[in-house]
């Protein structure tokens, strides 16, 4: 039991001392940043995020990737302002651009920065025109539909009709009357088979 408790204790010694390793790499990347320049971001994604070239996660490759809590010189923003770059010394020219809303910026005011040209591709993808021709076609000539307007339009007219009461006896007088005969018949029937 004492063997368990003590290999416990080994264990969450090991992970605190190799997490105060990297404490003081964090310390001094937050003071370089504001040493160098008032304005500095901190990676506040909780996973970690890609570095890329230029502003656009198509038309520029990545070229690292930083971790939450990192911080780096800010160094301006895309005209949009969705983009911030960042002095990043593992990319080749030495800058990357970060997602603006992965960061956070502090320290005062970014200025516009221009994004660097996107690489031109080797070969323009160019389609054989006769392949091409297969494609286009002529759609025959044909009349225009012509507008053939409705009829006009008729409103029917209605005329009073004088309602008449017909005549004779009334429907339910006569349902009544059959009812009460119904009910004498039954009555009548009862006493005369109870005997």
């Amino acid at each position: 039991m004492k063997q368990f408790k003590f290999s416990h204790l080994i264990l969450v010694a090991a992970i605190v001392g190799l997490l105060m390793l990297f404490v003081p790499k964090q310390v001094a990347a937050y003071d370089d940043a504001q040493a160098q320049s008032g304005v500095f971001a901190t990676v506040i994604y909780t996973e970690p995020i890609n570095v890329r070239s230029g502003p656009s996660t198509v038309y520029y490759p990545v070229v690292g990737r930083v971790f939450p809590g990192d911080v780096f010189q800010a160094l301006g923003v895309s005209p949009g302002r969705e983009w911030v770059l960042i002095a990043y010394p593992d990319a080749p020219d030495g800058v990357g651009w970060l997602y603006a809303i992965y960061v956070s910026v502090e320290g005062g005011e970014l200025q516009i920065a221009e994004p660097p040209p996107t690489a031109t591709p080797i070969a323009t993808a160019t389609i054989n025109p006769t392949f091409a021709a297969a494609f286009i076609f002529q759609p025959t000539a044909t009349r225009m539909p012509t507008f053939t307007p409705p009829p006009p339009l008729e409103i029917p007219q209605f005329e009073d009709d004088v309602v008449t009461r017909p005549t004779g006896i009334a429907l339910g007088w006569l349902v009544l009357g059959l009812l009460l005969i119904g009910i004498v018949g039954y009555f009548a029937a009862f006493v005369f088979y109870r005997r």
